[in-house]
């Protein structure tokens, strides 16, 4: 799959490669990466710098940006040697086909992580969604999603009597019901 070859696109691929995004079991990101890079199929893992704490130590890690997923570049007339990884669980699909990535969605996400902007993730949830907390001091709480200028905010009504309360959630804390 080199790029000189003269049926390249303009971003760098073969004419006929887009991006897709890899589906893997549950932290197999890194092996799935690997496994690609082996056989020549461009890939893209965006990760994050954390700290990780254990009973005796604190360690700075790389963790994937989002949890489950790869990006790769191939023809999907050729998905087969993708699907062979070990670690792979499908190709995101619609109707049974797989679904590319558009370019400017990838490069936005490279350009974002190779700088020094700090950044968090942020599942994409509709203000009005029902969610529930998954992590932090109101694990298990649910409410209603809504924004209060950049914030992310959980609602918890008390609809009885038609009152509630707002607390300000790390979107990355929350997952839709």
């Amino acid at each position: 799959m080199a790029a000189t070859d003269a049926s390249s696109d303009s971003t760098g691929g073969l004419a006929g490669e887009r991006w897709y995004a890899i589906w893997t079991r549950s932290r197999h990101e890194q092996v799935v990466r690997t496994q690609l890079d082996d056989k020549h199929v461009p890939a893209f893992l965006p990760t994050l710098t954390k700290w990780s704490r254990w009973k005796d130590r604190r360690k700075q890690i790389e963790v994937p940006l989002f949890p489950g997923y790869v990006f790769a570049r191939f023809d999907a007339a050729e998905r087969l040697a993708v699907l062979k990884c070990s670690g792979v669980v499908s190709i995101v699909s619609i109707n049974g086909a797989p679904a590319p990535v558009p370019d400017e969605e990838i490069d936005a996400v490279r350009t974002l992580v190779s700088s020094t902007l700090p950044y968090d993730p942020c599942p994409t949830i509709k203000t009005g969604t029902m969610v529930e907390v998954v992590h932090g001091p109101l694990k298990g709480v649910t409410g209603r999603l809504t924004r209060k200028g950049s914030q992310a905010r959980l609602v918890l009504a008390v609809n009885l009597i038609g009152q509630g309360v707002s607390v300000q959630v790390d979107a990355a804390d929350v997952r839709a019901l």
